[in-house]
């Protein structure tokens, strides 16, 4: 029989992605094969799955610190917010349209909760384990009638739940005690234990406190899990403003652009895990500064976020930086701006209309109602190499997530980056690059040769690009995050019953 664990929290960032992926990693540990679940997700970065389906990276994420491949049951509602209230609605891998936050569960709920039960029985007739984590918090009491994430999937699975806080953020008393005050009784006796995270003080110093609230409550604290300083994949645009910056002095400075709607942001994680590189998120009304590199990364919106690039002057900014043979890279969204127009003639992003783009590239792009999802494999480019000379072992793999469809207007000033040259092109000096394909930089090899265009630029030694891709050091993150929390947590109540 399946057994599961509900994971909730008293707030939002209070660490229940992080603690799903590790109860998942300890239990793959320790025999069992898992999957991780969340009802519904709200959430700007996506992942694509082999069958080409859609659902929220985090949960991709947890499926591999399970030791298992993401399969869309684990994710069968997500959300992506596009603005003025409105969401387009995935359900099951696909998009079913948009809508506005005020209807939303008038129109979805009857549909989005039957997608979750016949997700949870699919997952439970594969898997021994099911990890499912809440969003938000499980007791605003204005939402909880209509809220299809939390204790409703706790009671259906009858699961018993961990209720987690940030001490960080401070009043974690009160935001424990608060939340099973609001939550009715039925919900109540599910919360089976409390973890406290990212504490970052001395334990002595805490245990009265402990004590008091495990004599208030009669629940006890099954964790007090000290701040990790390893950066685990984020799930929404806030959490950039959280991220720690290297100590050391690094060769390369990279500037990733913060557009309103940024979206799979999780392109860069790899460059994150490169020790000689700075990613640092650029908000659009700050100076752009002379980075070594510009990205523009992935848009929900990308439109109105080519209207925001306008309006506060980083266009203009970005436009000066290329002109100086600054390297600009786009993908997907960014790679649709880098172009001369964006026409969205049927209003699928919002208003029908047409705005310029940077004029980097020679492209225009229409949106279009067809949405693309699919994993891609194809063969790469070496940057500096001619396309005819393409290596055997240049394979490249990622995914494609987009509404646009872009038409070249000269491509004799073009040099493809793939042997499908509809997934990503370069000017003929190569400072200018633009592609549809996600994970990119998840592919060792090139990632290295990128940078190592950026270090011949700069006098450096170029680095070894025989490396493996990154999937390795993400499940090398996996292990260290898992090593450095599962000494403060205490399972075995749950595993036992």
């Amino acid at each position: 029989m399946t057994k599961s664990i509900m994971v909730v929290g008293t707030t939002s960032h209070a660490g229940k992605s992080m603690l799903t992926a590790v109860i998942c990693r300890i239990l793959k540990r320790q025999g069992f094969h898992v999957s991780p679940f969340k009802g519904q997700n709200m959430a700007l970065n996506a992942y694509v799955t082999n069958e080409g389906l859609e659902m929220g990276h985090a949960q991709a994420v947890q499926a591999w610190a399970a030791g298992v491949e993401p399969q869309i049951a684990m994710n069968p509602i997500l959300l992506k917010p596009q603005g003025n209230m409105t969401s387009q609605v995935i359900i099951k891998g696909q998009s079913v349209g948009q809508v506005q936050a005020a209807d939303y569960y008038k129109l979805y709920f009857d549909r989005g909760w039957q997608a979750i039960v016949e997700s949870l029985t699919d997952l439970q007739s594969s898997f021994d384990w099911i990890v499912c984590e809440g969003a938000g918090s499980p007791a605003e009491i204005n939402l909880k009638h209509r809220d299809l994430t939390n204790m409703r999937v706790a009671k259906h699975l009858n699961a018993p739940t961990l209720l987690v806080a940030d001490i960080d953020r401070g009043g974690v008393f009160a935001h424990i005690v608060g939340t099973l005050e609001l939550l009715d009784p039925d919900e109540r006796a599910l919360i089976r234990g409390f973890v406290i995270n990212k504490f970052r003080g001395q334990r002595s110093l805490l245990e009265s406190g402990l004590v008091w609230l495990e004599e208030r409550t009669g629940i006890p604290v099954v964790g007090v899990i000290p701040w990790v300083n390893e950066v685990f994949p984020s799930e929404d645009s806030l959490s950039l403003l959280e991220r720690p910056t290297r100590g050391q002095l690094s060769d390369l400075t990279i500037a990733v652009i913060r557009f309103p709607r940024v979206a799979n942001f999780t392109d860069f994680d790899p460059l994150d895990a490169e020790p000689t590189v700075q990613v640092h998120f650029v908000e659009l009304g700050q100076s752009l500064g002379h980075p070594d590199a510009v990205i523009l990364p992935g848009s929900k919106t990308t439109i109105a976020d080519m209207q925001a690039l306008h309006e506060s002057g980083m266009a203009a900014q970005i436009q000066t930086y290329a002109q100086a043979g600054g390297m600009v890279l786009g993908i997907c969204g960014g790679f649709q701006m880098m172009g001369t127009a964006i026409a969205d003639p049927k209003g699928i992003e919002g208003p029908a209309e047409t705005f310029p783009g940077l004029g980097l590239l020679p492209l225009n792009t229409e949106m279009r109602s067809n949405k693309v999802t699919q994993r891609r494999r194809t063969q790469a480019c070496p940057l500096g190499v001619p396309f005819e000379q393409l290596s055997a072992d240049g394979e490249i793999h990622g995914y494609e997530i987009h509404q646009g469809h872009t038409e070249f207007l000269d491509r004799s000033d073009l040099i493809p980056l793939f042997a499908d040259p509809e997934l990503g092109v370069a000017s003929l000096t190569r400072r200018l690059m633009g592609t549809y394909l996600h994970d990119l930089f998840n592919n060792g090899c090139w990632r290295r040769q990128w940078l190592n265009q950026l270090r011949q630029d700069k006098g450096l030694p170029l680095l070894e690009t025989h490396i493996p891709d990154y999937e390795v050091q993400r499940e090398q993150l996996l292990d260290r995050i898992t090593d450095a929390v599962a000494p403060y947590l205490d399972l075995s109540p749950f595993i036992r019953s």
